[in-house]
């Protein structure tokens, strides 16, 4: 059995016998330098009523040196992630003498040398179930505590917690610094980072409450931190959330700090916020990149409210966290700073995320079963977040804004610091809305799949709304025409829809969007008229949003194999030239390349991925100087360039210094230029070395770790191939540029032959690696070739294999089948 990997049974019961009430973590990291000391000393002191005499605390370190358990030593047990804990009282103290483990997973204590400076930086990261790999804990959501850290750190460095200094004590050559207490929270919302970082403070004020405000980043990198944008968002979302939840943001300070090697985008520890440092651009950065970080940091700033005030008892209503926070992201973007479009990349952009999460297999209801910590894991998915936001924005649509506001509201007043399940909202709702909630949460929040919706018009003229998967929908029909050059909207239809079919009574229209506006979740179809608008003005569409509706339903058509992939491809190349929403023509751009590359026929690829690859260089030569657009374009042509060299002279050009007016090549898209050229046999070793004496910077040795692996050479190849399955010493971030280099190009030529190795290894490396490294390894190196017999080989041979790995592998082999199905649509 694998004790690591609990299970909601056994944590429920665990949370029904032991009532726990303040715990203190003393940690030393005075060692952290030392590169050689792989380990750090780390005490706990839990104090928790018990209703049984015996129980575990949770902890995966290097060893455990010592247990007492009410002043008595005992023998310690330990399995590796539980220690066990006998002779309790209805009362008791429990200290825990261990060595915890330097990570370099960005799952723990996370530990990064700067290659700049030499200096040493760490911060913790634990959701779902890593705080027990600094501390000795009850990993679990629904055991709240009072958390008090201490810590011994070398002098000079910035030490933070959840809480602010209390008392801090210097020594000779270290400092102690102890944190007030927390008020109640789960153990993987606690946070320490220690290190030499940067800093920036300010403050938020509100009648008489003053929140003092720090921005945090590593030393080498504070000359391209937007710390003045940072915290006016950081003030317009409290503001914003002040008065939406009437609840006075509870925590004291409010910290951010951007970290290296970060696995996620952030996350919510009350008091310390981390991001991570993609948020920082070296140099140039789009305004939808500025606007996603906005987005990421309203995000996590509600979840001070839904998920840290107000916590689920278990993983299976992560949902009343992710998608509330996913949706109130948007939304104060939207109504409380400058990224007022913000409604505009989730409908074309995010939902796409869940569109494809909700077509698997795999898929699962918003409110999912989560059975133990590894599905946990993989349950932060499109689902739980993107499509979760969707439906609470149909919901706002169905019970009002100030229905909906009012509940959540009711919502942190009767539970505050504690712990809550989809029931509980849902009775606040109903409360508020005067509606019975029972009906739309079983149509939404406990089934699967996604809807699709189309006009169809029979002999007659008679015009009906179909729908596949039928769910309650209030929606909006729009209908526009081509004016003067312009397509504009002339009418708007609003309705409720419940069945498969619903009679309409519309009239004709250039284009007819089903979902206009974006209420509801569902995959819109064009109709043909609407779609031969779409191929010749498009880009004449005034309304923003109803672009993001046109790009997204074109999109999930093309996908589906209901659009041939050639088709939606020349109308990227017709229209996002002259896509003025920079979010929007992220998502595009990144989407047409994806076409080539998976739903193009081999026997037109190669022509295909020419095309777009001197349509990249024409949008580059063409886009305004010193426009968002014009360096979106720069780096669309980057990565094009890695699959077809026809602009390789070009591309050393911009290197050389050889750009257009207003481009900036910061160092980050020159490593992608550069790479691009190595991809392709125009670029080598010393190239790579070069750039890497130019940029010697954490980021500048990932970059020429992918660079080197991307050499069009089978030895090459191979030693990537090796080092991703077998190098422990890699990074997070070092193991995915192994990856991508192995992938580079789609070279199928000089991969292919792993293909068997891949299913031979994926079992060991699910039972040996932690699951951020077991994942990105079963992820990144599944073999994308021309059948799936394989797959299935591996699924039928190993139905008892662990059901996270078994879903990872099944997904995967899902996107391939659709890849492998939409081409042969498209051929035939």
């Amino acid at each position: 059995m694998d004790t690591a990997n609990l299970s909601r049974q056994e944590t429920a019961a665990r949370s029904a016998a032991v009532t726990v009430r303040t715990i203190r973590v003393e940690l030393d990291l005075t060692g952290a330098p030392e590169r050689a000391r792989t380990g750090f000393p780390t005490t706990t002191t839990l104090e928790f009523d018990a209703t049984t005499d015996t129980t575990w605390v949770d902890f995966i370190g290097e060893e455990v040196r010592r247990v007492v358990v009410n002043g008595a030593e005992q023998e310690v047990v330990y399995d590796g992630s539980r220690i066990a804990l006998s002779g309790l009282a209805a009362s008791n103290v429990v200290r825990v003498e261990a060595v915890g483990a330097y990570s370099r997973s960005g799952e723990g204590l996370h530990r990064f040398h700067d290659p700049v400076d030499d200096a040493t930086y760490l911060y913790t990261q634990y959701e779902p179930a890593d705080s027990r790999r600094v501390m000795a804990c009850f990993e679990q959501p629904d055991m709240k505590a009072a958390y008090t850290f201490v810590v011994d750190a070398p002098s000079g460095w910035e030490v933070l917690s959840n809480q602010a200094p209390e008392r801090i004590e210097p020594g000779l050559g270290v400092q102690h610094v102890e944190f007030a207490p927390t008020l109640p929270i789960s153990s993987y919302i606690t946070v320490v980072a220690a290190g030499p970082y940067a800093r920036v403070d300010g403050a938020w004020e509100r009648d008489d409450q003053r929140i003092p405000l720090g921005v945090f980043v590593r030393r080498s990198l504070a000359q391209h931190l937007e710390a003045d944008e940072i915290l006016e968002v950081t003030r317009q979302g409290l503001d914003f959330f002040t008065d939406a939840f009437a609840y006075p943001y509870p925590w004291g300070k409010y910290d951010q700090i951007f970290v290296p090697e970060y696995n996620l985008g952030a996350m919510e520890n009350p008091g310390l916020v981390t991001f991570t440092e993609g948020y920082i651009s070296r140099g140039a950065a789009t305004d939808a990149q500025r606007a996603a970080r906005a987005n990421t940091i309203l995000h996590e700033m509600a979840h001070m409210w839904f998920g840290d005030l107000v916590t689920m008892t278990w993983w299976d209503d992560l949902w009343l966290k992710e998608s509330f926070a996913d949706y109130m992201g948007s939304h104060a973007s939207a109504v409380a700073t400058r990224f007022h479009d913000a409604w505009v990349k989730f409908a074309a952009n995010r939902k796409a995320w869940a569109y494809q999460q909700d077509q698997l297999p795999t898929t699962h209801p918003i409110v999912a079963d989560i059975t133990d910590l590894e599905a946990a894991k993989l349950n932060f998915d499109g689902i739980t977040y993107a499509k979760g936001a969707a439906v609470l924005k149909q919901l706002v649509a169905f019970v009002g804004d100030d229905a909906f506001f009012e509940g959540a509201r009711r919502y942190f007043a009767a539970n505050a610091f504690g712990n809550t399940t989809l029931d509980d909202f849902l009775v606040e709702l109903s409360a508020v809305s005067g509606r019975d909630m029972s009906d739309w949460s079983r149509a939404w929040l406990q089934t699967s799949g996604v809807s699709a919706l189309w006009i169809e018009t029979d002999a007659d003229g008679r015009r009906t709304l179909r729908q596949t998967d039928p769910r309650p929908h209030r929606l909006r029909i729009g209908l526009y025409d081509r004016v003067d050059g312009r397509v504009v909207r002339r009418e708007q239809v609003e309705l409720d829809i419940v069945g498969e079919i619903t009679e309409l009574d519309l009239g004709e229209a250039d284009l007819v969007l089903v979902n206009d506006d974006d209420l509801t979740y569902a995959k819109a179809r064009l109709d043909e008229r609407s779609l031969r608008t779409v191929e010749e003005s498009l880009s004449a569409i005034d309304d923003p949003l109803a672009r993001a509706l046109v790009w997204s339903s074109i999109w999930n058509a093309t996908r589906d194999g209901a659009l041939d992939a050639r088709r939606y491809l020349s109308i990227v190349r017709a229209h996002a030239p002259g896509e003025p929403n920079i979010g929007l023509l992220s998502g595009v751009l990144a989407n047409a390349a994806s076409a080539v590359r998976q739903f193009v026929p081999d026997a037109h690829r190669v022509q295909e991925q020419r095309a777009w690859t001197e349509a990249t260089w024409s949008a580059l030569q063409a886009a305004e100087a010193g426009s968002d657009s014009q360096l979106s374009w720069a780096r669309a042509l980057a990565s094009a360039s890695a699959f077809d060299d026809v602009r390789h002279e070009e591309v050393r050009a911009l290197l050389d210094g050889r750009v257009p007016d207003g481009l900036t090549v910061d160092p980050d898209l020159r490593w992608q230029l550069l790479t691009a050229l190595v991809t392709t046999g125009h670029a080598d070793a010393d190239d790579i070395d070069a750039e890497l004496t130019r940029d010697d910077t954490g980021s500048g040795r990932t970059a020429a770790r992918r660079a080197l692996s991307s050499r069009p050479d089978a030895d090459v190849r191979r030693a990537a191939w090796d080092a991703a399955w077998g190098d422990r010493s890699l990074s997070n971030d070092h193991l995915d540029a192994e990856i991508s280099g192995f992938r580079a190009g789609g070279r199928r030529d000089l991969i292919a032959q792993f293909d068997a190795d891949y299913y031979s290894r994926v079992g060991e490396a699910w039972g040996t690696r932690s699951i951020e490294i077991a994942r990105r390894l079963v992820v990144g190196l599944f073999p994308a070739g021309e059948s799936l017999v394989l797959a299935d080989a591996w699924l039928a041979e190993n139905e008892q294999a662990p059901a996270a790995l078994r879903r990872l592998v099944i997904e995967q082999r899902d996107h391939l089948e659709r890849s492998l199905r939409v081409r042969a649509i498209t051929r035939s």
